[in-house]
């Protein structure tokens, strides 16, 4: 009888995670200076950011897309000065895409403004302890995504 009580429970764990994770990704995203970009053309300035310059057929593979859409979503970010392009040194019929200097200036300022407002919560919403019990936690949820 323990084990699924124990079972059910940590299936309730699963779920409230899940969900803080995403009320948790939402409100950070609220704290973000608004930029007017649509949540694809900020995948793909963070995957570029995250893994460096690719062409549009590999962004369109991470995000599982064709690669016409793609284009498209890489077309306004170039119009918008956030993306560069440069002929592929090994296949000059395809293009390197890399984010611009304004590019990584935006990026920077929006990950400031919402570690800023954690910081700012977490210092005047909970406790000593609590700040505690939070980085125990946070060490948890890393073991959990390192497995």
């Amino acid at each position: 009888m323990s084990s699924k009580l124990g079972i059910a429970r940590t299936s309730e764990l699963a779920t409230e995670i899940r969900t803080v994770i995403g009320k948790l990704k939402r409100r950070l995203g609220e704290q973000a200076p608004p930029a007017h970009l649509s949540w694809s053309q900020v995948a793909v300035l963070g995957l570029l950011d995250s893994n460096g310059p690719t062409t549009v057929s590999a962004l369109a593979r991470a995000e599982n897309m064709r690669s016409q859409s793609m284009g498209a979503i890489v077309a306004t970010l170039q119009a918008a000065g956030l993306v560069s392009s440069a002929p592929d040194p090994v296949d000059g019929r395809q293009a390197i895409l890399s984010p611009t200097k304004k590019c990584r200036e935006w990026i920077k300022t929006n990950r400031m403004a919402r570690e800023d407002w954690l910081f700012q919560v977490i210092r005047t919403k909970l406790s000593a302890q609590e700040q505690k019990d939070l980085a125990r936690g946070v060490e948890l949820l890393k073991r959990i995504i390192d497995t």
